[in-house]
């Protein structure tokens, strides 16, 4: 499955659709995945609308992966993403201080 999907293009965030397309997953279970994992928080924004950085698109592929290829349970992938988690990504510090700036100015 993996090895079918695009190549995620250079670009700062990607929408929810995109998301979709990108890694072969409707939108209705990216929302789903976001409620049991705690590593996947896209920010929201204007109207409540999701945007993804390029983190958590690679981040839903792994989990795609776990569940679909390898056969875990949601429990069991959640167990494996735990030590590559443990501090959050840089993308998503930078995410929230440009969400905390945008409210700021």
């Amino acid at each position: 499955m993996s090895s079918l999907l695009p190549e995620i293009p250079q670009k700062r965030y990607f929408t929810i659709s995109e998301v979709s397309s990108l890694c072969g997953v409707k939108p209705h279970v990216l929302r789903y995945w976001e409620q049991e994992f705690t590593e996947l928080r896209p920010s929201k924004r204007r109207g409540n609308r999701r945007y993804y950085i390029r983190e958590d698109v690679e981040l839903v592929r792994q989990i795609s992966t776990l569940l679909y290829e390898q056969g875990f349970t949601i429990s069991g992938a959640r167990k494996q993403l735990v030590p590559q988690s443990s501090a959050l990504p840089t993308g998503h510090i930078i995410n929230q201080l440009e969400d905390v700036l945008a409210v700021l100015a």
